[in-house]
């Protein structure tokens, strides 16, 4: 026979589960605008039915139910749309990053514009054109050798400002890997945490989110893989347990979090020399991932291409061997020594050619430079006497200004020679400027896009995220009428079967009294 006091059990667990739950709905109310906080529910089910299975078990009429009772508190996520966002978010850190590298170059160049190296030129010719035509006259060649100064100083402008950029860029590669090896830290510790509360037979849900921000935050550095390890004990088998990261390489997965431990990373310059923000520029050669006392070496070939905020920092910044280095600032500083170079050296060669004013003639050369845009200049000479400015073609000649004519015909003249050389390919002076500056369009153009492509699928990603994870302020509120009028229902009910005790304790056996 069952027992008399079956269905005050039976509502008890019913009350109990239904406060669990308009708990669980006050937690998600009260993290409604926490980030990465994933809404939660209580998984309620039916308790084992009565009678038990047994020899000695009483027949009765129907397996009778003996009410809920709370499973598990379990987080509402989509390991596949995770997936999808982390995979977007390490595109996005690769081109956010190459368009804000590319955006600081563009404000340093600052083409078109009536200040820029192009407008110097273009200063420098007219004034040539000026001293052709009278190149007696005094003014007209101081004017012209200030034109030329101002030109060496926008070399000099453009590749200081694009140096202390890329040293710029040295320091943001230090800091993010700094942020690494902490978020790096900070996952083994909940690890440990979630290893230490998973066998007792609880769920984390909190532990949960938190990790995923910090493996979310990851994602924008390098591409990631993530596998997890179950705990044992009395872990549910709904429970995540302790996940394991590693870097997606060309030459496999390399690991960085296994349960408790953890990687380190530092980048390198050179043969594995650590990089430090005050060793001047060096290009970056790898990373070095020091693990349990092991250290493995990731070249910048083996990273993914296009993957990543740290690979693209790296891009602009510069890689490889000093002697054959790649890389956005690099190829850019490049090119402006190539052409200081090609400019100057052309200059001078047909200025030694014309005879100046003066009876001296032993300052044949107009510019001077030692490695290219960074320290051209105006030989001091031409500052203190314009008359050294050879502006004819013929000794003791003053109105002959054929020379002054030859170098301002320089603008439309191509530059034979290679690059490096002295030569620009066939290519002038400034259709030579303006194709670094049509690539480097181009190139800010192409980031922009990609970036801009990327933030909409991340944002189309983390809205279907946000859509299954994120707490609905009116979701909740219905949920919490549910619960609450279930919770009422479970105590009235308990009401009744405490009235019906009543009546067989207090009244049954009194009959005519």
């Amino acid at each position: 026979m069952r027992s008399t006091f079956m269905g005050l059990e039976a509502s008890k667990r019913g009350l109990f589960t239904q406060q669990s739950a308009l708990y669980t709905t006050g937690h998600n109310v009260s993290n409604a605008n926490t980030l990465g906080y994933s809404r939660q529910r209580v998984n309620m089910e039916a308790t084992l039915g009565y009678p038990g299975t047994g020899l000695n078990a009483p027949k009765t009429p129907g397996h009778i139910g003996t009410g809920v009772q709370a499973q598990s508190v379990q987080r509402i996520r989509d390991t596949f749309i995770d997936r999808q966002y982390r995979q977007e978010s390490t595109k996005l850190g690769y081109w956010e990053s190459k368009s804000n590298a590319i955006s600081q170059m563009e404000d340093i160049m600052s083409e078109p514009s009536d200040f820029g190296l192009n407008e110097s030129l273009d200063q420098f010719w007219k004034s040539l054109q000026d001293v052709s035509t009278n190149p007696e006259n005094a003014s007209s060649r101081k004017v012209a050798i200030q034109k030329g100064i101002a030109v060496a100083e926008s070399f000099n402008y453009l590749s200081n400002q694009l140096t202390d950029i890329q040293e710029n860029l040295k320091n943001e590669i230090l800091v993010s890997t700094n942020d690494i090896n902490s978020i790096l830290e900070q996952i083994s510790s909940i690890n440990e945490q979630i290893q230490a509360i998973e066998p007792n037979g609880y769920m984390p849900n909190d532990l949960y989110d938190t990790r995923d921000v910090l493996i979310d935050e990851l994602s924008q550095y390098f591409p990631i893989d993530i596998s997890f390890d179950k705990s044992g004990g009395n872990a549910l088998s709904i429970a995540e347990g302790s996940v394991n990261i590693s870097i997606k390489t060309a030459n496999g997965p390399i690991s960085l979090v296994t349960g408790k431990e953890f990687a380190n990373l530092t980048p390198n310059t050179g043969t594995t020399t650590p990089m430090t923000d005050t060793e001047g520029y060096q290009p970056f050669t790898s990373f070095t991932v020091t693990k349990n006392g092991s250290a493995t070496e990731i070249e910048y070939g083996d990273l993914e291409a296009n993957r990543g905020k740290m690979l693209s920092l790296i891009d602009s910044y510069g890689y490889g061997a000093v002697a054959d280095q790649s890389g956005f600032y690099p190829n850019m500083l490049k090119n402006l020594d190539d052409l200081a170079k090609a400019f100057a050296d052309e200059f001078n060669k047909i200025h030694a050619g014309g005879h100046a004013m003066s009876a001296n003639t032993g300052v044949p050369n107009f510019f001077e430079y030692t490695n290219g845009a960074k320290d051209i200049k105006v030989i001091d000479a031409y500052e203190t006497d314009s008359s050294l400015f050879r502006a004819s073609t013929a000794a003791g000649e003053e109105g002959n200004g054929k020379n002054a004519q030859a170098l301002a015909n320089m603008k439309s003249k191509p530059i034979a020679g290679a690059l490096g050389t002295g030569g620009l390919n066939g290519a002038t002076i400034q259709t030579y400027y303006q194709s670094i500056i049509g690539e480097l369009g181009v190139s800010g153009e192409q980031a922009i896009r990609l970036a801009t492509n990327s933030l909409t699928i991340k944002s189309t990603v983390e809205n279907n995220r946000a859509s299954q994870s994120s707490v609905s302020l009116d979701e909740e509120m219905t949920n919490m009428i549910i619960f609450q009028q279930a919770y009422n229902a479970n105590a009235r009910m308990i009401t009744i079967v405490d009235e019906t005790l009543d009546k067989i304790i207090n009244g049954m056996g009194r009959v005519g009294l």
